[in-house]
């Protein structure tokens, strides 16, 4: 089974400075702490080199030549003890404090690409793999709190510490020993830059499969009934297999190239510690240097070569989590399809009339749905569109809700176009029950209630009576509270629309659009039904969108559609008299009805 081929091209395309000051206001709403922390910092790191100095005078101290009077310098011996907790309580109070920063700059990434997720259109979300989301979301929103890590507990430090050590050298040694440190130094950001650059594809590479691999699990948890129809378990086994071991073999790599950096770094340290320690060495042989000087110069570069080590570390990760980052911030960076005008005002319901003037729509520019659709929906009344299946019925509903943008013509409610309203208020004034009804995994009054949230249980068990699934409800164990399982698994075709229609029901909006909403009951159910939307549309303007047409007799205009374009209009009566495409529509259900009727049992002898 093929993989899709993979492509770096995305993360060349990278800003990582751009990104870097995306992280700016998160910092500057907790500037103060992140100033006590910067303080925490450098208190810890002046505590830390100034240990090794104060070890040298102590070791200077001891070395004395014999004859001459030991004395235990206490007061050096203290100040040693003291530094060593000063440095341990700026690190945890740096730590401390700098937690709020980091977590709260999660929370905030978070929440806002969940809002901005929302805010992209229907289109997206029609495109998107919900699996590859949820992963770059979980790495996108880490990144964040792992740049801060990185920044603030390893970069900042070494450098600090790497500055005061370069001051003592310099003060009080010879050049050499500055020379060779900042020659080290160098080198070893040069090579873990260049290694880390040519081995970064992998890394990239593995999050890419990482990413597709969870896409086709959620995808095939999701469809698990489609699956099972199929006998397509070994099928969706072996994809995922066959993904997670092409992600395998770029893990492999990825690690086996880091060993290579690894000892590359090592090699580098050890060079460079060796040179010194020679010069320290002969130093003390030549009597310029004392026996504490040898210890000080050791300490430092230990200290220093150290947290250099990890630095090697820290950078990869850090181009790991900005490639990581990347992802979340070009997802945020992506325009907003249907957005509020910059004048919008909130919409102001008086009657509800709904009109559609001379529409026009196309998903792309090849492929066009709707062509001059005009009609009028006055207040109070009921009007319901017909037609095969992509004859347009459905998108007319999307248009209305501004899932879209219409390509030419006009949606108005009351004379305003809604395209110079505000969606919220656009939303707040329609409710829908849909053809395929998707419920939260959370219990049936949750999924009742959602309509609108402030609702009391009575409100809620009303609703439901309307419904005609109060009883339903009441008998089962746990009644209201029974969880309905992801996207309303547990409960069946006509249970899930029941719900739904309870819950436009509380809703209670001006306007009404049923989007084949008994398309999954029985007939006595439907009936049920459909005396109860009679009743809820007798005071609204309803928009019905309908297959069967025996839900629809008694509108007060049909509306036939083909091909993107209302072919007839009138009544049910008026449309029959006619010897045109309702009629025959009329005839062939008729027809399928009579013909999925069962005959009735012959009498017994």
């Amino acid at each position: 089974m093929s993989i899709p081929r993979y492509t770096d091209a995305p993360h060349k395309n990278r800003q990582d400075l751009r990104n870097l000051r995306h992280m700016l206001p998160y910092l500057w709403d907790y500037r103060g702490r992140v100033l006590v922390a910067l303080v925490s910092l450098i208190l810890a790191k002046l505590a830390t080199v100034g240990i090794p100095v104060l070890l040298k005078e102590i070791v200077d101290t001891l070395d004395v030549e014999k004859g001459q009077a030991l004395v235990l310098p206490i007061v050096l011996f203290l100040g040693y003890g003291a530094l060593r907790l000063g440095s341990s309580f700026f690190n945890e109070m740096r730590d401390a404090v700098f937690a709020r920063v980091r977590y709260g700059a999660m929370r905030k990434l978070s929440h806002q690409v969940l809002q901005h997720l929302h805010r992209l259109s229907l289109r997206f979300h029609l495109e998107r793999r919900t699996g590859n989301i949820t992963r770059d979301l979980e790495r996108g929103a880490q990144s964040v709190s792992s740049i801060m890590n990185y920044m603030v507990f390893n970069i900042l430090p070494t450098v600090a510490e790497f500055l005061l050590v370069a001051v003592i050298l310099l003060s009080q040694y010879e050049p050499r020993f500055t020379i060779v440190t900042f020659l080290t130094v160098a080198v070893y950001i040069v090579y873990t830059m260049l290694v880390s650059e040519w081995r970064m594809h992998y890394r990239h590479r593995m999050n890419a499969l990482d990413s597709q691999a969870n896409g086709q699990a959620v995808d095939s948890l999701l469809n698990y009934e489609t699956v099972k129809y199929f006998n397509n378990e070994q099928f969706e086994l072996h994809r995922y297999h066959d993904t997670l071991d092409e992600w395998e073999k770029a893990a492999v790599k990825s690690q086996t190239s880091m060993s290579l950096l690894n000892f590359g770094q090592g090699a580098i340290i050890a060079i460079g510690l060796t040179f010194i320690m020679i010069y320290a060495g002969h130093g003390v042989v030549n009597g310029e240097m004392s026996l504490g000087d040898l210890v000080l110069v050791n300490t430092l570069m230990l200290q220093m070569f150290m947290p250099l080590s990890f630095l090697g570390i820290i950078y990869r990760m850090l181009k790991y989590t900005l490639a990581d980052m990347d992802l979340v911030l070009k997802l945020l960076n992506r325009e907003e399809e249907i957005r509020d005008a910059s004048d919008a005002v909130p919409l102001q319901v008086r009657r509800g009339e709904v009109r559609f003037e001379q529409v026009a729509f196309a998903y792309s520019p090849d492929r066009p749905i709707l062509r001059d659709v005009t009609f009028t929906i006055r207040p109070g009344q009921k009007v319901a569109v017909v037609g095969h299946s992509g004859a347009g019925k459905s998108t007319l509903a999307r248009l209305l809700f501004r899932f879209y943008d219409v390509s030419a013509g006009r949606v108005l409610i009351d004379g305003q176009d809604i395209r110079q309203v505000t969606q919220q208020s656009l939303r707040d004034a329609i409710g829908i029950v849909p053809q395929d009804t998707v419920l939260f995994n959370e219990s049936i009054f949750y999924n009742i209630q959602y309509a609108r949230p402030g609702a009391s249980q009575e409100e809620v068990e009303q609703a439901a009576r309307m419904a005609h699934i109060h009883e339903f409800i009441a008998n089962l164990p746990q009644g209201y509270d029974t969880v309905v399982g992801e996207r309303g698994l547990k409960l069946s075709g006509g249970e899930k629309q029941r719900v739904a229609i309870a819950r436009v029901i509380l809703k209670n909006p001006a306007i009404l659009v049923f989007d084949e909403a008994t398309s999954s009951l029985d007939s006595q159910s439907e009936q049920a039904i459909l005396k109860a939307l009679h009743e809820v549309a007798e005071q609204h303007t309803t928009l019905v969108v309908a297959h069967r047409l025996s839900t629809i007799v008694d509108a007060d205009e049909i509306l036939v559609m083909e091909a993107g374009q209302i072919l007839e209009r009138g009544t049910h009566t008026t449309l029959l008299a006619r010897d045109g495409l309702y009629r025959q529509m009329w005839r062939l259900q008729q027809k399928e009805e009579q013909q999925a009727i069962p005959p009735s049992p012959l009498p017994e002898a």
